[in-house]
């Protein structure tokens, strides 16, 4: 790298150039859209993959399921971690500064330490399984947890070369790969060992396959990007990036364990019955969501991009796009869920009515998480990890000290309560933090965002006294409160950007993708 490049920690930005990140927005945009169909596509079939194993297996079952796939995540960040955002930043940074030596150097170190960690992390948990179903309270669990070992490795692999596919500003891969092949073959696989009666164990082989098969594809397209490089010997920044690394492998690790300690501790208080109650309503909750990961991906490589190049005024402007898309695209979402919990919790079978109040819950705080914006991405990406490690460590101590309080004596609804204060609070410190450091959000939109939201609401909350099952909630009541929230935005007008992201959604639904 040259001598412009920031450091982790930097407490200021490089002088001003650009060109206020217009172009930028534009392919942010492209990427964005992308993302956001992928995110569909990935985020309904996780949803069915819950919804089949509710109605095909006991609540125990959906339980350990659940189980498993918290502690394969929490694994892949462990082996994983920072080095996904270590790739997509210096991968983005070598490719603006056009030191093709040094995009190879990153792309072998950071892909190469991932795998190698992976496979440590993979050899424990296949050493230690019979201790942690122990500790799990599910001595029938080890033959899961081996699957887990099995799939660790290869979602590592996928997770490093679709970060490093990343930096190159594109969706197409990350999109194509992690959001539709992976988890679509995963749906086909767990209906299919389901169908075939193969249980619990049919499930999470699905999930090994569907993750190999990403890895090799994976491979196959960040190698060809490489080679479209100009030949160059490798240039291994290893100092800078093993720095941005670490901290930002905490801050992770830290990140993942939040969203994951209140299900494994629950595993550990209450019964596998409450953990699968737990984990549907947590489900129905993410859906509403679902546009927070991919436009936060189309989002990193840019604002990494501008940044380096010292474009202040383009960073606002990303930031405040990608803020005001969040918001907008999840609204109806968080709507529904406050009016027809009961209902859409109908679509998991009998018995789940009870994570009504869970899902009212963390609809409160993931509504918080989504207002917020990508604060810790921008945090990451301007050079502050180990101010975004302290904000992740501390809600996740805090989150593990009210749930060691709230679950012993409330169970589910404790868990819940645990994570949406948690959520609440760290989105907070983290606005301020992006704040004080000179990023203003330009035009997020959040006034007349929830203006538009205002019919709806009241639509919502008198046709929840009407409509009775998850079919009339759906296809009665969600046609309605969409159609009155988006009558309302168009009425009050689209940004520019706001049209090519749709404009974006819709090209990629009429035609094959394209990368941008």
């Amino acid at each position: 790298m040259n001598g412009s490049m920031i450091t982790p920690g930097a407490s200021s930005a490089p002088p001003p150039r650009g060109d206020g990140g217009s172009a930028d927005v534009g392919r942010m945009a492209r990427g964005g859209g992308f993302n956001v169909l992928g995110a569909l596509i990935n985020q309904g079939s996780l949803f069915l993959i819950m919804m089949i194993l509710a109605q095909s297996t006991s609540h125990a079952d959906v339980g350990r399921y659940s189980l498993c796939y918290a502690l394969l995540m929490i694994l892949t960040l462990l082996s994983l971690g920072g080095l996904r955002a270590t790739l997509t930043r210096f991968t983005a940074m070598g490719l603006a500064d056009r030191d093709h030596g040094a995009v190879r150097g990153t792309i072998r170190f950071g892909v190469s330490t991932a795998v190698t960690l992976s496979l440590l992390v993979a050899a424990v948990l296949t050493l230690g399984s019979p201790l942690i179903a122990e500790i799990l309270n599910e001595p029938d669990l080890r033959p899961g947890l081996l699957v887990v070992a099995v799939s660790l490795v290869a979602l590592t692999i996928e997770g490093s070369a679709l970060a490093a596919t990343q930096g190159w500003r594109s969706q197409r891969a990350f999109t194509i790969i992690g959001s539709i092949i992976d988890p679509g073959l995963r749906l086909l696989l767990t209906a299919l060992a389901l169908w075939q009666g193969m249980g619990l164990m049919g499930a999470l082989g699905a999930l090994a396959i569907s993750a190999w098969v990403g890895a090799i594809l994976s491979l196959i397209v960040l190698g060809r990007r490489v080679r479209r490089l100009e030949k160059a010997s490798p240039t291994y920044i290893v100092q800078p990036m093993l720095s941005f690394a670490v901290v930002s492998w905490l801050s992770t690790l830290a990140t993942t364990g939040l969203i994951w300690a209140d299900t494994l501790m629950l595993g550990y208080f209450t019964p596998a019955e409450e953990v699968g109650i737990y984990t549907v309503g947590t489900r129905l909750v993410t859906l509403a969501i679902f546009v927070l990961n991919p436009i936060n991906s189309a989002f990193v490589p840019h604002v990494a991009h501008l940044y380096h190049l010292g474009d202040g005024k383009g960073v606002d402007r990303v930031f405040g796009a990608a803020n005001r898309w969040i918001t907008r695209i999840s609204i109806p979402a968080f709507i529904m869920l406050f009016a027809f919990p009961t209902q859409l919790l109908g679509l998991f079978g009998p018995g789940f009515e009870a994570a009504a109040i869970v899902t009212i819950i963390l609809a409160i705080g993931q509504f918080a998480n989504a207002a917020a914006g990508p604060c810790g991405s921008v945090l990451n990406m301007t050079g502050r990890v180990k101010l975004s490690l302290a904000d992740n460590l501390g809600a996740l101590v805090l989150n593990i000290v009210l749930n060691l309080i709230l679950i012993p004596r409330h169970g589910i609804v404790g868990a819940a309560a645990s994570w949406t204060i948690v959520l609440i609070a760290v989105n907070t410190v983290k606005y301020i933090q992006v704040r004080r450091i000179g990023i203003q959000p330009e035009g997020t939109g959040i006034a007349a965002t929830l203006i538009a939201s205002t019919p709806a609401a009241i639509f919502a909350a008198i046709l929840s006294f009407i409509l009775d099952g998850p079919l009339q909630a759906l296809l009665i009541g969600g046609p309605i409160v969409v159609g009155a929230y988006v009558a309302v935005l168009l009425a009050r007008g689209m940004e520019e950007e706001d049209r090519e992201l749709v404009a974006s959604i819709l090209r990629r639904l009429r035609r094959s993708p394209r990368d941008p």
